[in-house]
């Protein structure tokens, strides 16, 4: 496995690509490709197998986007092909990842004819199923839907052009390894196809799995050095966990937050944070793996187009999702996985932007700290607490249950008759944090 670590800086125009898609990247308003665009796509359009590694918010998802649009517009699909055998399958870990991979796969290809599909569990089965009638040409999904309409039938990969595989190392954290062999021993032989593997880390378990299924990859690693992007600024406040909700919401009022992320390790504790940012009247959603797949993505639209201010999240949102103009990011609670800070605060400063990550180490969570600096190799900026950041005030909004903070879902709420927070009183506040824990 070859090693490239040299970067020329090039522009998109220099890669003379298809027209179509040259319209695509323009129309994205990317000009200036990333470190890992530079390092990776003169290599991937040359028809090469490459194992890549860089860090969150750097451009990966563009550059294998590019890469099988490129290679569906100037090759000819394999001889026998229907409209059921996709030419390009791309596997990633989460719905989330999947959805934001589709999305910007449809920007790229919007000015071709290429079909694509998408497909994850906690939609409707059916509807996925009957989207494959109209023809494939990129697939993209998670290993449990994938495999299940494999399974079935509805389509074949014996005559698939490319494998991309997303969040490698994900893969393995998840338990879907077994999912991911699987699927890549229906393909064709890894001689008759291209095959990139991105991942954040390139563990001994990701270089084995490219070395057993990929064609000599490349090894690439576009950032050496300092796991964190250089538009980030970081900061740590030693607090009690008493104290951590009114220095958040200081924070909050003080910087002017327009679009924020806030992590915590638990779905109680991010209810909590939620319902009380929502009565200090933020507009705030919040986010976590038993979230129904529908809301999920309204959540996520809404924060998108700035009906939310603010997202309150477990991990399940700190990989994959790629939302512009996330300027603060706090880590409420430190991560109990170091790996986990890198990616959380990489919400922010995305593809060369700035952003701001602040971080609370409490009793509970402390014990982490060490473990994520080691990680990161470097200490993170400590700032002092004065005590009026924490004097907060009256709320301004009244409370609302822990499935309402989105705006839409309050105001619904207390506006039907004899609806369950509708005709409950404001005072109620202690019933009403019961039940929402028992949701």
């Amino acid at each position: 496995m070859k090693q490239t670590l040299v970067i020329q800086p090039t522009l998109f125009t220099e890669l003379n690509l298809p027209e179509a898609l040259q319209k695509g990247i323009d129309s994205l308003g990317f000009t200036e490709m990333t470190d890992v665009q530079q390092t990776a796509l003169p290599i991937t359009l040359a028809g090469k197998d490459v194992a890549g590694q860089g860090r969150t918010g750097t451009g990966k998802t563009a550059t294998f986007l590019i890469t099988a649009i490129n290679r569906l517009l100037t090759t000819e699909p394999k001889e026998g092909r229907n409209k059921h055998h996709p030419r390009v399958l791309v596997i990633a870990p989460t719905r989330e990842l999947v959805i934001q991979i589709s999305a910007d796969a449809k920007k790229l290809a919007q000015h071709t004819d290429l079909k694509l599909h998408t497909v994850y569990g906690g939609v409707d089965y059916e509807k996925q199923r009957l989207g494959f009638d109209n023809g494939v040409d990129i697939l993209i999904g998670t290993p449990g839907r994938l495999i299940d309409y494999l399974k079935k039938r509805v389509y074949s990969l014996s005559k698939a052009d490319m494998l991309i595989i997303d969040e490698a190392d994900r893969m393995f954290d998840l338990g879907f390894i077994n999912d991911l062999r699987f699927m890549m021993r229906r393909l064709p032989h890894y001689e008759q196809r291209q095959s990139l593997m991105f991942s954040a880390t390139l563990s001994h378990r990701v270089l084995e799995l490219a070395y057993e299924h990929m064609n000599s990859p490349e090894k690439l690693r576009a950032e050496e050095g300092d796991l964190i992007a250089s538009g980030i600024t970081e900061s740590m406040y030693h607090t009690s966990m008493d104290d951590k909700l009114p220095l958040l919401i200081h924070l909050l009022r003080n910087d002017n937050v327009e679009r924020g992320m806030i992590f915590i390790n638990e779905k109680r504790t991010g209810e909590r944070v939620a319902r009380n940012l929502a009565r200090y009247g933020f507009a705030v959603g919040i986010l976590s793996g038993d979230v129904r797949q529908k809301k999920r993505m309204r959540i996520l639209e809404d924060f998108t187009k700035g009906k939310l201010h603010l997202l309150v999240a477990t991990d399940v949102a700190s990989r994959g999702l790629h939302i512009d103009g996330v300027t603060h990011v706090f880590n409420y609670d430190l991560p109990e996985d170091a790996e986990n800070y890198v990616h959380r605060i990489g919400r922010t400063a995305r593809a060369g932007a700035s952003g701001t990550a602040i971080s609370f180490s409490c009793e509970r969570f402390c014990f982490g700290l060490p473990d994520i600096e080691t990680y990161i190799s470097r200490q993170i900026p400590v700032t002092h607490i004065d005590p009026e950041m924490l004097e907060i005030g009256k709320p301004t909004a009244p409370d609302a249950c822990a499935e309402g903070m989105q705006q839409g879902d309050r105001t619904e709420q207390h506006s039907k008759p004899g609806g369950r927070a509708g005709n409950r009183p404001n005072g109620n506040r202690s019933n009403r944090g019961r039940h929402s824990q028992r949701r």
